[in-house]
């Protein structure tokens, strides 16, 4: 499948669809056995607690994929993701409360680069905290 965004058409300072991403327990519990991170704060909130963070947290790999989705649908094309970068910022904490979390992502075109490519910068909160800093993807387009 390729992307069906053409260079030509994309100037700097398009946005991309912006997205929300809600992120309960369970989601962790699914991601822990996929990526085979089964680090307790990701799960337990006693143990998290005594390594001082504030609740359960979510995976850093979990958010990035996350903030990727908003890169890979505008595409059309996961594999139009030529490069893919982040700092983590600040974990997304979990509570057990039924209904979680919400990772909040936004991209915008930043740069048009040569080879018909563009940079997306990703914004990603959650709470109204940044949990991702330098958030950026080199995209492949037609």
């Amino acid at each position: 499948m390729a992307t069906s965004i053409s260079y030509d058409e994309v100037e700097v300072g398009t946005e991309l669809p912006a997205r929300s991403f809600p992120v309960t327990r369970a989601d962790l519990v699914r991601y822990a056995g996929a990526s085979g991170d089964f680090n307790p704060i990701h799960w337990n909130e006693r143990f998290a607690r005594e390594v001082g963070l504030p609740d359960v947290i979510a995976h850093g790999m979990f958010t990035m994929a996350e903030a990727a989705r908003v890169v890979t649908d505008w595409a059309g094309d996961p594999g139009a993701v030529v490069e893919y970068g982040v700092r983590f910022t600040r974990p997304v904490v979990v509570p057990d409360d039924g209904a979680g979390a919400v990772v909040e992502v936004s991209g915008k075109v930043a740069a048009k680069l040569d080879g018909r490519r563009v940079r997306v910068d990703l914004t990603a909160t959650s709470a109204g905290q940044k949990v991702l800093g330098m958030s950026r993807a080199v995209v492949q387009l037609a």
